[in-house]
């Protein structure tokens, strides 16, 4: 299904039969045939029906139930507390993969304290796929490498948290993880439990090995370690790794704190691996090799989505692995940031320089990501030039606004923009900062002229 500028709405799972959820989406009908029903998709457990009428599109979303196809019950609630702003911290995998130890994790969590990453909200250090013993253990519970990790993970988790950071691991939904490593498939509640014995804060939740899991939607398997984690006695922070696999923006919130709408990101601005397609609506979603650029434009389908609770999670940050310059990192903290992204460091934190340190710490740019709000920015194609400018925008907590102009041409350009051409904008003059520069430009009205955005660069500016 290709819809066009869906609007967020509420979902129910485990519905009565017949029952049925309606919300109009905003935009036109491609063609002038009304009524017409264009689309049906069965997105795991739940049938989409896409209908144009009077020239505008109604989504109804049928349930599973009509038809007895609900093979899990629905996830328990949970109050969503964790996910009020989206998560910050840092992540083994971009830099590391899965040769890591012990005192590497030691000498990151020491790293993270010391450079004040910790201190500007980088609290979460998740171990990612490589931990674990390529067996389980007599109790058939899930067991850290003993060669990479003689201490245990109990014993690294409480380090952890003696230096205020919050300690994360990786499992899988199938029953192995991409490494062949033992899934949690058929094992939930024990590894949930296992967990939580050890003071885990945050899992990050694969989709490897699914092929194992016969019938299983993404949504069922997903499910079943929520309810896990939810009856575990611990409070922990649940991130799904499903790569935008069946839309999870329409299902995932019900039961995640954030959810992964793409395949894995890598350490290219422009370039994408073979495969990858450019949009959020597309069959080969999970495809991994996604530059920073096609993970912006995926956004555009999905960032109106964005709510405080559960998060859409662009993948880990690429910055510090000196595959980009500093304008490019800018852009990519920049998106991240006011799209309400998860962020997540993937460098080592002894590599970073000091301009990539200066960019995971700015204040003013986290400030964005952690605004009270909880609204995420969305792309303007009135004013916006097709592989040239980017212009995407959206309120800030206390009558603020902030406006991302990205230069995604190749050469300086100048960029002149009317007040009342940004949706949103409803006053003629406004007090403009530009935040990259700490600067504040004094009053405009009408109307802002931006001069000399180099290639790659993104102006971002908040106003007042």
């Amino acid at each position: 299904m290709t819809p066009w500028g869906i609007s967020r709405y509420p979902r129910k799972y485990g519905g009565k039969g017949g029952e049925i959820a309606n919300s109009a989406i905003s935009g036109t009908c491609p063609g002038p045939r009304d009524p017409q029903m264009l689309e049906v998709e069965y997105l795991g457990s739940v049938f989409f029906v896409l209908i144009c009428f009077k020239n505008h599109f109604i989504d109804k979303m049928f349930f599973s139930t009509l038809i007895g196809l609900s093979l899990i019950a629905p996830a328990l609630s949970t109050s969503r507390n964790l996910a009020q702003k989206p998560q910050m911290g840092w992540n083994t995998w971009n830099d590391f993969k899965y040769a890591y130890n012990q005192s590497v994790i030691e000498t990151v969590a020491e790293g993270l304290v010391s450079t004040g990453l910790s201190d500007a909200g980088y609290k979460y250090l998740v171990l990612d796929a490589g931990w674990q013993s390529l067996e389980r253990d007599s109790d058939n519970r899930q067991q850290a490498n003993q060669t990479k990790f003689p201490d245990g993970i109990a014993a690294l988790v409480d380090k952890i948290h003696k230096r205020g950071l919050k300690a994360g691991i990786y499992s899988d939904a199938g029953i192995y993880d991409c490494g062949f490593y033992p899934g949690s498939y058929g094992y939930e509640e024990l590894d949930a439990q296992t967990y939580a014995s050890w003071g885990i804060d945050y899992l990050k939740y694969d989709n490897c090995g699914s092929f194992h899991a016969g019938i299983l939607s993404p949504y069922d398997r997903f499910a079943t370690m929520a309810n896990a984690l939810a009856s575990s006695g611990r409070e922990i922070f649940y991130s799904l790794c499903q790569w935008g696999q069946e839309f999870p923006w329409f299902w995932a919130d019900q039961i995640s704190e954030s959810y992964r709408m793409s395949g894995d990101i890598h350490d290219e601005f422009i370039k994408d691996n073979s495969g990858v397609c450019k949009t959020a609506y597309c069959l080969n979603t999970g495809y991994a090799g996604v530059s920073v650029l096609t993970m912006i434009r995926k956004m555009r389908e999905i960032s109106l989505f964005q709510a405080p609770g559960s998060w859409a999670d662009m993948d880990m940050l690429e910055i510090g692995l000196a595959n980009m310059t500093v304008h490019e990192e800018q852009t990519h903290m920049s998106f991240w940031s006011a799209l309400k992204s998860p962020l997540i460091i993937g460098a080592a934190i002894d590599k970073l320089s000091n301009s990539s340190l200066d960019i995971l710490r700015n204040k003013e740019i986290l400030a964005l990501n952690q605004d009270d709000l909880g609204v995420a920015v969305s792309y303007q194609p009135e004013i916006s030039k097709e592989g040239s400018l980017q212009v995407w925008s959206g309120p800030l907590s206390r009558n603020r606004h902030v406006v991302l102009v990205f230069n995604e041409g190749a050469s300086t350009t100048n960029f002149t923009m009317s007040w009342n051409s940004v949706k949103g904008l409803n006053g003629r003059s406004y007090s403009v900062r530009d935040v990259w520069e700490a600067k504040n430009l004094g009053k405009m009205t009408d109307k802002i002229t931006l001069g000399s955005i180099s290639t790659h660069q993104t102006k971002v500016l908040v106003l007042s």
